[in-house]
């Protein structure tokens, strides 16, 4: 993929500095596309930097998966010579590493839901929702209370609650939803003791029920609203929204005020933002368009704008005497248009 660097480049080692090792030890961790382990092989964005690094100069290695800690700690200690993975350079891991020139840039962004499909249709998906339909059951309650009132009502008072069961039940859920809606015709009122008593209960069920139902459709409405104007970072002021836990997106959110959801996977984060659970998810974009682009999931777009710059590079011990031919192989590598080729197929751009 790189460009072969010319004979005698690399600078000559000098007296104390260690040696390249014959075999040098990777280790790496698997966040797609960065790095991905297949049966006998590994594949990702880091992996083809390296591996183009590597055949530059002539190293053999071999790979060792770790976990990020594992990664930064085996670096840091000597057990890895190499630390791949899709780690980006920040000033805390600078004070113990070094790290390679970035092969890749990017920034901290959103991955918020569509707002696919017509307005209408949208707005009516809200009305299905779980809290309208279960503040809608419970005007269920008028048939109760309507059956309610003509047992009392069909013998006392059979001018206004007819006897006949089909007509009298009618009737009763007419008197219910007349309270309910204070509406008050007078057309038909209890005249029994029973009837009193029904009467009574239902004013005050009837005040909580349609208090229910009102915030349900002023919820939905107001979700509806929102999710349709999400455009940048700035309109999810005061609201939640999803990050992996102990990430820097979620470090990120802290510090800047934001209240937080955390997730233990990537997967976890998108799933609720597409279900509507949180509005949008703060992380590195290369993991979430690399997901979505698996998804196929076109209510799930990672909006452009950059939050914060992110830079990902190989992790090297502070004193490596791989970084000067690394960073040299690098540039080479970064510069040809087989890395363009790379990028889109790692990270596809709908």
């Amino acid at each position: 993929m790189a460009l072969p660097l010319l004979a005698g480049a690399l600078p000559a080692q000098t007296p104390g500095e260690r040696a390249v090792p014959t075999e040098l030890t990777v280790g790496v961790r698997d966040p797609p596309p960065f790095a991905m382990e297949q049966v006998d092989s590994w594949q990702g964005l880091s992996i083809e930097a390296w591996e183009d690094v590597a055949a530059e100069n002539g190293w053999t290695y071999r790979y060792v998966p770790a976990d990020l800690a594992d990664v930064l700690d085996g670096v840091e200690a000597g057990r890895f010579d190499v630390g791949l993975g899709g780690s980006t350079i920040t000033a805390e891991h600078e004070r113990t590493l070094d790290f390679s020139h970035p092969f890749h840039t990017s920034g901290l962004g959103l991955a918020v839901r569509s707002a696919a499909g017509s307005a209408v249709w949208r707005l009516l998906a809200r009305f299905v929702s779980l809290d309208f339909l279960r503040a809608a059951v419970s005007l269920g309650l008028l048939l109760v209370f309507g059956v309610l009132v003509w047992l009392f009502e069909r013998r006392a008072n059979p001018d206004e609650f007819n006897a006949r069961v089909g007509p009298g039940i009618g009737a009763g859920v007419w008197w219910d939803a007349v309270t309910m809606t204070t509406v008050g015709y007078g057309d038909k009122s209890p005249r029994s003791l029973g009837g009193y008593l029904i009467e009574l209960i239902w004013m005050f069920a009837a005040i909580i029920v349609i208090s229910g139902f009102t915030a349900a459709i002023t919820s939905s409405l107001t979700v509806y609203q929102l999710g349709s104007t999400i455009e940048r970072l700035d309109d999810l002021q005061g609201r939640t929204i999803g990050a992996l836990a102990e990430s820097a997106s979620a470090q990120w959110l802290d510090e800047h005020g934001f209240r937080t959801a955390t997730f233990d996977t990537l997967e976890d984060a998108l799933d609720r933002v597409a279900d509507g659970t949180v509005p949008a998810a703060l992380y590195e974009p290369p993991l979430p368009i690399h997901r979505i682009g698996e998804r196929d999931d076109a209510d799930l777009p990672a909006l452009s704008e950059r939050v914060e710059r992110l830079d990902y590079a190989l992790e090297l011990s502070a004193d490596s005497p791989l970084r000067e031919p690394t960073n040299l192989a690098l540039l080479e590598t970064t510069r040809d248009a087989s890395w363009r080729d790379a990028l889109q197929r790692w990270l596809p751009q709908r």
